[in-house]
């Protein structure tokens, strides 16, 4: 199965659960398996048309999807997927 690399900020919505494993064969099918499993998570990673949020990076290894096939890249069974949120702050 693949792998979903949960960032600490996002565990908590995940029972402290840093990493997931999905069935789906997109980047697209494996958060919205995600999101289904653990509901909190919805609201952080995808607008209201269910799309990723602009702040979310998702990597597939060390490729951002973005320059890949977004989320219709492909996941194969050893495939690690990467979550990556946008972190601001400052002085």
């Amino acid at each position: 199965m693949a792998k979903i690399i949960i960032p600490t900020p996002l565990r908590k919505f995940t029972e402290n659960t840093g990493v997931f494993e999905t069935t789906g064969t997109t980047v697209h099918e494996a958060i919205q398996e995600l999101t289904q499993t653990h509901t909190g998570l919805e609201r952080h990673l995808l607008d209201d048309n269910k799309n990723l949020r602009s702040f979310i990076r998702v990597y597939v290894g060390e490729d951002d999807i973005n320059a890949l096939e977004k989320g219709a890249t492909a996941v194969a069974k050893d495939t690690v997927i990467s979550i990556v949120p946008a972190i601001a702050g400052g002085i």
